[in-house]
This record gives structure tokens, sequence and C-alpha cells, in this order.
């Protein structure tokens, strides 16, 4: 890596942004999901703020219990940190504590980057929800000490709504969804919100990211035995359905559902068609007060292989308008034009097996 990270300092020369650094991430069997991931993460920039931040908060706190938060926070430090520019980290400490949590990782088997990404944001929620609520019983005692005589505090069961405790992930990678129901009889529409950290888009051969998402959201006719129960009418009717992004999150995780079921063979099959993705990308399936919501690609994570049970995932980054590719230890300089190499194949047999299975967008605010 000293002769690629010398080649990488040397394509970008003093066009290096300052205090940036270019790590490559060493490979422990089979961890090349874990590797294209984290680097995506690195370079969502508030995700990365929010961490070293975290991680600067927590260094006095010596006996703190290791989890997979503070391994991630560690691990950015780290880099962060770094005297050199460019080299190879060993991304040990995290790889290990993720197999020591979770079985479905233990082995060396080709694993899913998108199942990952969803464990890991869903498990930084958990240990960031506990500690805040551990912060908020420690703040009460100590407030109040006269009511610990009477035991502590017991929250009221009855109907009292409790807020849900929003975490810096939750601002970072959560949308809104609404899921809107209207009654053809009555014309009465029943909405109900849904969160989420990722969308995931069932793909069509030679389309785009924005026909994946008006296919996402499109009208859907619910009669025969999917009929509605409609509230108002009291009743089954036949009813219309549509989901809408009701708030758009500020880093849109967008999951291209490439392994699919096929009955017929009984196993997963690697869809390889070609999705086109832009590098700016507007939303259309919004509700009113976010019309036309622009949001800008810094990141791809690539899956490489014609099957779903094996093959090997990559990332490229967007950093300092420069784009990188990023293959466990490696790290190279590419063009912005190569970026839609990754979009698929139109022919279903192709030598390219380098498709775009994870994209990272973020926000630009409404134009």
């Amino acid at each position: 890596m000293g002769a690629a990270g010398s080649k990488l300092e040397k394509a970008l020369g003093d066009q290096f942004p300052e205090g940036e650094r270019y790590f490559g991430f060493e490979n422990f069997g089979n961890t090349c999901y874990c590797n294209s991931v984290l680097q995506a993460l690195y370079f969502c920039a508030p995700f990365r703020e929010q961490l070293l931040e975290y991680c600067a908060n927590n260094k006095s706190v010596a006996d703190a219990e290791e989890n997979l938060l503070t391994c991630l926070a560690d691990l950015f430090s780290q880099i962060s940190s770094q005297k050199k520019k460019t080299g190879v980290i060993a991304p040990k400490r995290f790889v290990q504590r993720l197999k020591k949590q979770n079985e479905l990782f233990r082995s060396y088997m080709h694993q899913d980057a998108h199942e990952f990404l969803n464990y890991l944001l869903n498990e930084l929620v958990d240990i960031l929800e506990k500690e805040t609520k551990a912060t908020k019983m420690e703040i009460d005692i100590s407030s109040s000490p006269e009511k610990i005589a009477n035991g502590p505090k017991v929250p009221q069961a009855n109907g009292v709504h409790k807020e849900p405790i929003v975490t810096w992930v939750h601002k970072i990678f959560q949308g809104i969804l609404t899921n809107e129901t209207r009654c053809l009889r009555c014309e009465t529409v029943t909405a109900r919100d849904e969160t989420f950290l990722d969308l995931s888009l069932d793909i069509e051969q030679n389309s785009s990211i924005t026909s994946c998402l008006k296919n996402f959201s499109s009208t859907e006719t619910l009669h025969a035995e999917d009929k509605f129960f409609c509230d108002k009418c009291c009743s089954l009717q036949e009813a219309q359905k549509r989901m809408k992004i009701k708030k758009p999150p500020h880093i849109l995780v967008i999951h291209l559902k490439r392994f699919k079921y096929i009955e017929q063979l009984g196993r997963y099959k690697k869809l390889s068609y070609r999705v086109v993705f832009p590098l700016e990308l507007k939303l259309s399936n919004t509700v009113e007060e976010y019309v036309d919501i622009e949001y800008s690609l810094f990141a791809v994570v690539v899956h490489v292989g014609s099957g779903p049970n094996h093959g090997h995932y990559v990332s490229l980054v967007k950093s300092h308008n420069h784009w990188l590719f990023f293959d466990d230890e490696n790290v190279e300089m590419i063009e912005e034009s190569a970026v839609q190499t990754f979009f698929g194949s139109s022919q279903e047999y192709s030598s390219n097996t380098d498709h775009g299975y994870i994209l990272f967008y973020e926000s630009l605010g409404t134009r």
C-alpha cells in the first residue's frame, strides 16, 4: 500500500485536501461487506462529525463499556488522527466486536452489505437511546433526591404518551413515509406514518432511480380479497393506496433490491439490471411541502460478482470534489465519469459484474 498510497498522494498533488485522510481497510477474510460500508459512512460528513465528537466526549470515561459505537468511534478517531495522509488500517477491534455481538457475521461466508448497514445503524440507535435514558435518570435523581426515599418514580402506563428519543443517527438518516389509503366509496383518506433509515427499491431493467422511486410511490388499487376496512363506512371497501415521502432525510440511503428469490429456481438470483443513478437527484414523490428537494451523490457501495452467495464489495466515495475507489487495502482516484460504469448491465449476460447496490445521497435542500 506504501506505493499505492504515495501514488494517490502524487495523483492529488497540492490538491490533497487539508486535514483529510484516505486509508484502506485490511480484510479479515470476507469482511469487504463491512469495509465498503464503513468507508461510505466515514465520508458521510455529518456522521463522521458526530462520531468524532462522541469519541472526544467519552474519552474521559475510562471504564466505559465497549460496544459497537465505542469501537466505531475509536476507528474513525484513529483514521482522522493519522500522521500520514494515506495508508492501511486494520479495523480489527470493530470486526471482533461485530462478530461477538451478532452470530450472523461470525462465519467467513459472503455477507450482505445492506444487512450489515441496517444492523449497524439500528444498533447505534439502541446504544444512544440507552445512554440518553441513563443520563436522564441520573439528572432526575440528582435534581430530586427526596423522591428516591419513596423508591424510583415509575412512569405512568395508562395512556401517557412518551416522546420517542431522537438520537443524532435519527437526525442524519431518518425520514418519514406516509401510507395514504383512500376509500373509493366515501373518499375518506386514512394516513399512517412510518419512519425509515433507508429505502429499499424494486428495480427493473434499463431504468433509473427516479423511475424506481415513482414505482415505489405508485397508486395501488385494493379490491377483491384485498379490500380495505373503512372506519367511516364500517365495512370492507375498494380503495386506492400509495406511499409518499412525508419528511425526506438529510442523508438519503437507497438500497437497490438486486437479490431476488426466484420460485422456479428455489434460490436467490442477482439482478444485474442497468439502473441509472444520477449524481444529482431531485425527489418528486414527496408531500407538497418538500417538492423538488435536491440531493447529491457522495458514496456508492458496489457488489462485484454474478451471484448472491459469493462476490466482493467495493465502494466509490466523493471527497472534496474528487471521486475515490476503495477496495479493502487499496485506494485510488477515479474520474467522475467512471461512476456510470457501475449502473449495471443492459444485457442479461455481461462480463461486467460491478453493480451499484447501496447509494448515499446528501440533501442540498429545496431549490
